[in-house]
Formats: C-alpha cells, sequence, structure tokens
C-alpha cells in the first residue's frame, strides 16, 4: 500500500506563490503517474497537472498553465507542485493522487491524499 500525505497549503495574496508536496510511503515500485487535481466549493474535482514518469510526460490544466510546475524528487518519494502568479480563482482544495497508470478521474488513481487547502484573496 502506498499512503500520500499532502502539505504545503495555505493563504496568499493574488500574484503569490505556493509549493504543494505529496510526500509518498510504502512501496511505490509500481507507482509510474502522479497527479494534482482541485476541487473549489460547488464544483467537480478538476485535474491540475499530472507526470508520467517513465516518458516523463506531463500535462497541465489550460488554467494553470504557464503558472504551475509539477516535478518529482525520487530520492525523496516526493512530488511537488510549484504554484505562482496565483489568482483568487485558484482557491480550492488541492489532492495527490498515484497509480501504475495515468487517469484522468481522480477517484479511478489507486492511491490518493486527503487534500491541503490553498486560498487566494485578490
Amino acid at each position: 500500500q502506498v499512503q500520500l500525505v499532502e502539505s504545503g497549503g495555505g493563504s496568499v495574496q493574488a500574484g503569490g506563490s505556493l509549493r504543494l508536496s505529496c510526500a509518498a510511503s510504502g512501496n511505490t515500485d509500481n507507482v509510474n503517474c502522479w497527479g494534482w487535481f482541485h476541487q473549489a466549493p460547488g464544483r467537480e474535482r478538476e485535474m491540475v497537472a499530472r507526470i508520467y514518469i517513465p516518458t516523463a510526460y506531463i500535462y497541465y490544466a489550460d488554467s494553470v498553465k504557464g503558472r504551475f510546475t509539477i516535478s518529482g524528487d525520487n530520492a525523496k518519494n516526493t512530488v511537488y507542485l510549484e504554484m505562482e502568479s496565483l489568482k483568487p480563482e485558484d482557491t480550492a482544495m488541492y489532492y495527490c493522487a498515484a497509480d501504475q497508470y495515468c487517469r484522468d478521474v481522480y477517484t479511478r488513481f489507486q492511491y490518493r491524499g486527503q487534500g491541503t487547502q490553498v486560498t487566494v484573496s485578490s
């Protein structure tokens, strides 16, 4: 089993930056795909970014392209989401997910975290 714990959320003003971390524990040998999702109140959970390690293929939602960067540190078993130029509309709970293969929907990832709140004020 793999456990995921997100951290790094908080409150910032528009234009600010945050770095979210997703620390994995357990056997991650077969985990190749890592994703970040967000969910704002009253809205569906949506994929923000995703990385498939074997090919280094990275996906970003249009709303975050050029502002967010997903990366990983194999030695620390941690995936990061660097968020810059934050906007009030980025306010949401952010969730990490992982699986052997990439999925499009959060609930289809085998391993999922509990989330960390990001609040961006104008």
